[in-house]
């Protein structure tokens, strides 16, 4: 009985999350995209943080209670986007969401034959809109979640 209970609470705090409740780490080593991508999804009701590249990004995941979801650009300097979420899902984060922006989507491939479950691909430059409901999709299986504008 106390496991049924513990399902039902669970399922049902899944089913409460929204942007306000979710945290999403982006990283790009271009400023301009960074900024971009942080402040649409900061203004449409998620916790955001934001790194320049691999490295940094790993320090801020360790220093954050929880990720669900990583937007990173694929192709920076030192460390791809697909070996930043490798790297993230073998410490605690493996359950994260990734939606990895390319301005490059043949050369993903050419990387990462496949995508796997609770992964996405943007093209870049990417719109609002597109943005918006690319991380919906991957959050929350879903696009038409109603987004909240903290302006």
């Amino acid at each position: 009985m106390n496991s049924a209970f513990s399902f039902v609470r669970n399922h049902s705090t899944r089913m409460k999350r929204t942007p306000a409740t979710m945290t999403v780490l982006v990283v790009d080593d271009e400023e301009p995209v960074r900024k971009f991508v942080e402040r649409v999804l900061r203004e449409a009701g998620y916790k955001t943080a934001t790194a320049g590249g691999g490295a940094e990004a790993i320090d801020i995941a360790t220093k954050v209670e929880s990720l669900d979801i990583l937007v990173t650009d694929v192709m920076m300097p030192q460390m791809t986007g697909d070996e930043l979420a490798r790297r993230l899902r073998q410490t605690e984060q493996r359950g994260l969401k990734v939606l990895y922006l390319t301005g490059f989507s043949d050369h993903l491939f050419k990387e990462k034959v496949t995508l796997w479950e609770g992964e996405a691909f943007l093209d870049k430059p990417c719109g609002v809109q597109g943005l918006l409901q690319a991380v919906s999709q991957l959050l929350f299986d879903r696009v038409d979640v109603p987004i909240e504008s903290h302006r």
